[in-house]
Parts: C-alpha cells; structure tokens; sequence
C-alpha cells in the first residue's frame, strides 16, 4: 500500500516518533474568537506524554487564556510560528496570514463547498500548505473525535430560555458571554422561575445532549414521548427526541433510526404532533442530505402551530427548521419571525416566533470550550503524531498536500477550479 507522506515523515505506517514542534496560532478572524485548542495545562499534559514535544505560543492580546498564563505553565509565547511544524488554531486563518509549506489543522469550513472560503483553499494549495481539518478528525466508522458540539448545546439551551424571559418579558437572563463557565449559566438559570411550559429538544448527539445538561441542571422533568404529546402539566416538562420521533414512512410501514438514514428519502415529517403541543424548541439535531425538513413555513402557518421560541442550535438557513431565515449574532442573538408575512420582524411583536440562531455559540464559553477541546485533542490527534498515525486519524483529516487535494478530498476539484 502507497504512503502518505507527512512532510519529512509520512502520515500512515511509517511515521517515526521525530521531534515535533508544535505552535499555537493566535486567532486572526473577525469577529474575533477566543477560544484556542490547547490550554496552559493542555500543552503541560502534551509535554509530559510526548517528551519529543516542543510547544510555542503566539501572543494574543484576545486568547481567554492570557500569554502570562501559558508563561506561568512554563510555556515558551514568542512570534515564531516559522520555526514550527504544525500550526493549531480553531478558525479559518486569513489568506494573508497563512505561512507557505506549513502543516496546519484548523476549522477550514470548505468541505462542503462553502463558496465564501474558496479563496483560502486555493491559497492553502498555493502556498503548497498541509491542511488538516478538525471537522473530520474522525475514527475508522467516520465518527467525530474532536468537536464543539457539547459546548454549542449548552449555550445554545441557555440562550433559549434567555429568549424566552425576553419574548414575554418574565426574566431577563445576562448574556453567556459575560458569565464564566458552565456552572455560572446553571446558576443564573436556577434563579428563575418558569411557567408550565413544554420543551421539545431534537438531537440526542454532542449538540442535544449539551443542551440535555442544562436542563437537567434546572431539574425541569423529563417525559416520554406519549405522555408529552396527551397530557397536560402543571410544571414546565420536557421531550429529547431523534429522528424516529419527527419522521414516518410514507408508505406506512414502521420505521427506524437506522432505515431513516439509510432512506430518509422514504421518509416524511411527522413533527407537526410536536409543534401544536410545544411553547419552546430547541434544535440539537443533525440535519443531512435527502432528509425531509422538520418543519415549512406553510407548517408554521398553521393555527394549530403552538412553538412561540426558537433556539436553532443546529442553525441550517432556509432549511429544515424554517423559522430560520438567517443566523443571529453573539451581539444581537433574537430575531422574529412572522409566519404569515414569512418576514423577519421584531422578536416581541405578538405574532412573532422568536428565533435564536447564533452559528458559533461556543464562542460564547471560551474557557469550558477550550479545555473540552483540548481533552479531546490530546487524546485522539496528538498521539497520532507519534505513533506511525496507526489509527490513520491524521490521514483521513488531511485535505491537501503539495498543491493538490488527497484522494480522500479530490471531489472538492472542481469547487477550486471555478473562477469567480
């Protein structure tokens, strides 16, 4: 079987345990991200484990880990990001920032085709760059290793209700953002008093169940399917369902997660049960090709429509959960939506669905974010550095490699082909 070559070494069979200088990119996008993929104590932990790891770190005057922290863990922090060999950052890192014959790993946003980075890739391939891409650093059945997802559920939960105090005006919640972690979230959440709402939460994956977390900690109860869509409580409840809960067959015959995704075209929505009977929804699902959309906007039009909150965690525009029409900012997360016009309006306008869809919610915890990121990353990508890639995790991820896509990415030719 033909090699990969990693540079100097190769990123299958015959990786050696060489030197690996590793260097942690300040963060260049706008609007600015704090978030960073390893911490002070992540990189300590990487240096223990891996004596032939050497670790630098750009300064940053943004990073929510301070320069004098990584200082304090007796982390080297100097502008010499040339010196070293693979470059880590969480986001897209701007053209004119990108160092020529460099490996680097971060969030590219490219594998679908995203037209506003086709630019980037056609650098990354021009200045002969090694492009690894968190987004598919996954294991041999193709499942996420490292991933924000846990984090984007948790704050996107607690964005929900703060959407829903605002809407009816019975609390008013700070944003995430100003609050330290997680448990500073719960503990604002706890001071609130809800009505006897229901609460539809889809998506049982890192996203759903983040935002599972949170209303676990707000000890808000649980309820089956059956009992959620006939009764009637005098506490505020809530339902996690999956794919299997919000589509049907259309020929009738039962279904099942596992035929839902290897035939989702044999499948229709049967969300609308949900929607006459729920006050707050929050999106945590995964949403893919062929699948029906959960609901239209005809759907919404419906005067048994009930859903009067929005949290799309997942936040696919113009897509399967249609009372998204944009995304939302960190700095101004509400928006409405009018089902009948179909137009966006003020969120407290009484026929409006208020609609939270920030796209980058992790942003918002950038300390929690960081460190489960990390843990993650030490884990199942580090190691892979020095162990020959015997999982073949860093093969799978790499996109590109002198100029060209690899194999595993050449469908992505034509999209760096078209010239705009």
């Amino acid at each position: 079987m033909s090699t990969v070559k990693f540079g100097r070494i190769s990123i299958y069979k015959d990786i050696d345990s060489s030197h690996m200088k590793f260097g942690i990119i300040r963060e260049r996008k706008n609007p600015p991200d704090r978030r960073v993929v390893l911490s002070p104590e992540a990189c300590k932990e990487v240096l223990k484990k891996h004596p032939k790891a050497e670790i630098i770190v750009e300064p940053s005057p943004i990073r929510v880990f301070t320069d004098n922290e990584y200082r304090s863990a007796g982390i080297e922090v100097a502008s010499k990001m040339e010196e070293c060999d693979v470059l880590l950052g969480v986001k897209e890192v701007p053209k004119e920032a990108l160092i020529p014959h460099k490996k680097y790993f971060f969030f590219s946003h490219t594998i679908k085709k995203q037209p506003y980075n086709r630019k980037l890739l056609q650098e990354v391939l021009k200045k002969h760059i090694e492009l690894f891409d968190h987004e598919v650093v996954v294991n041999a059945k193709e499942q996420r290793l490292v991933a924000f997802g846990r984090y984007a559920g948790i704050v996107g939960a607690y964005n929900g209700f703060r959407a829903y105090g605002l809407k009816f005006d019975l609390f008013n919640l700070p944003k995430a953002e100003t609050l330290e972690d997680q448990l500073a979230l719960i503990e604002e959440l706890n001071k609130i008093k809800l009505p006897n709402l229901k609460i539809l939460l889809t998506g049982n994956g890192r996203v759903g169940n983040g935002a599972k977390e949170m209303l676990d900690a707000m000890k808000i109860r649980k309820v089956a399917v059956s009992d959620y869509l006939e009764k009637e409580f005098d506490v505020p409840v809530y339902c996690q369902i999956d794919a299997s809960h919000y589509n049907k067959r259309k020929d009738g015959k039962r279904g099942s997660k596992t035929d839902f995704f290897a035939n989702p075209e044999a499948y229709e929505t049967n969300f609308i049960r949900f929607a006459k009977c729920s006050d707050l929804y929050i999106a945590g699902h995964f949403y893919g090709d062929g699948a029906p959309y959960l609901f239209t906007r005809e759907d919404a039009k419906h005067e048994d429509f009930n859903i009067k909150v929005v949290a799309d965690i997942s936040c696919d525009i113009d897509g399967p959960v249609a009372t998204t029409i944009r995304p939302s900012t960190i700095a101004d997360p509400i928006y409405g939506y009018n089902p009948q016009t179909e137009k966006e309006v003020n969120f407290k306008d009484d026929e409006a669905i208020a609609v939270m869809a920030v796209d980058n919610l992790p942003c918002e915890l950038p300390r929690d974010a960081s460190l489960g990121f990390g843990n993650a990353f030490i884990k199942h990508v580090i190691p892979a550095f020095f162990n020959q890639d015997k999982d073949g995790v860093l093969k799978r991820a790499l996109i590109t490699q002198d100029g060209k896509l690899t194999e595993r990415y050449s469908y992505l030719q034509d999209f760096v082909d078209h010239k705009e």
